[in-house]
């Protein structure tokens, strides 16, 4: 019962991210992003450098570059759904940002050389449908299509760096592995929040709080919520559960940011999240993980 109730936990912390980003409003995207990557590095950072120092050793020059690179990918993850949120419904948005399994499933067959198999053909196909009817329901709003263009972005850079971290995580420790990972993240987006001339002071205390929230609910406390219980669950109970994020943040923007899902959130999700399904049973048939809840 007590794993179940971390994974509970995880799921409904990394769903609320999308409202509370909401909340942050008087602040821009990218501001938002350097905020929830920062203080996050510097969360992980302190049971990293007080009680697991000695696995820092363990980590060679050539993992540093992968966890650079996983860093990368993980902060532009942020920059453009963030982007997307202040562009496109808590809907639309979230739908588009949690495909990321397809393009995993995608660049694994890439990766591997292999051809793109009917059920990758078939979980693209589903997404692909399903990403047609959220965008034919914005009725041809261009701010809104760029918006899901944006999450779908994101979707993309968030499975390079699922596919990064596979590529070394098995033998990387998780506080070295989070710790450079999140702290390469914040100072890419630093930099590139401070190239682009945007305010990273000044807000009102308000601001700072949902901001700080941020960082805590979902990315500290949803991800190592996840991430606790993989370490006790099927993997596909996890990744099964975690689909109830889109359904979690669109019921919940309704009470607390007065916004009503359109019509086409229900069929366009639908297909979005059956072809979701259908990407992890592919990749969970080539991981050779057994598939039974």
């Amino acid at each position: 019962m007590v794993i179940y109730g971390g994974l509970a936990i995880g799921v409904v912390g990394v769903s609320v991210a999308a409202v509370l980003i909401r909340l942050a409003g008087d602040a821009p995207a990218m501001t938002i992003a350097t905020y929830r990557m920062g203080i996050s590095a510097l969360v992980v950072a302190v049971p990293t450098l007080t009680m697991a120092r000695g696995q820092l050793g363990s980590v060679t020059s050539k993992d540093v570059r992968w966890l650079l690179l996983a860093g990368l990918f993980l902060a532009a993850h942020f920059a453009t759904w963030i982007t997307s949120l202040e562009l496109t419904s808590v809907a639309n948005s979230v739908l588009l940002v949690t495909t990321t399994p397809v393009f995993v499933a995608i660049g694994s067959h890439w990766g591997l050389r292999e051809r793109v198999s009917t059920a990758i053909a078939t979980a693209v196909t589903l997404s692909l449908a399903g990403g047609v009817v959220l965008a034919w329901g914005q009725g041809g709003d261009n701010s809104q299509l760029l918006g899901d263009g944006l999450a779908l972005a994101g979707s993309v850079c968030a499975a390079g760096y699922m596919l990064v971290g596979r590529k070394v995580r098995g033998h990387i420790p998780l506080l070295p592995y989070v710790t450079i990972v999140y702290g390469a993240a914040a100072v890419v987006l630093l930099v590139s929040t401070a190239s682009m001339g945007q305010p990273l002071t000044e807000f009102s205390g308000e601001t700072y709080l949902w901001m700080v929230l941020v960082a805590l609910v979902p990315q500290v406390i949803g991800h190592s919520g996840l991430n606790w219980a993989l370490a006790h669950l099927n993997v596909t109970v996890v990744t099964l559960a975690v689909r109830a994020e889109p359904v979690i943040a669109t019921l919940l923007a309704i009470p607390v940011l007065n916004e009503t899902p359109g019509w086409a959130v229900l069929p366009g999700g639908a297909l979005i999240l059956a072809g979701v399904g259908v990407a992890i049973r592919a990749q969970l048939r080539m991981s050779g993980t057994t598939a039974s809840v």
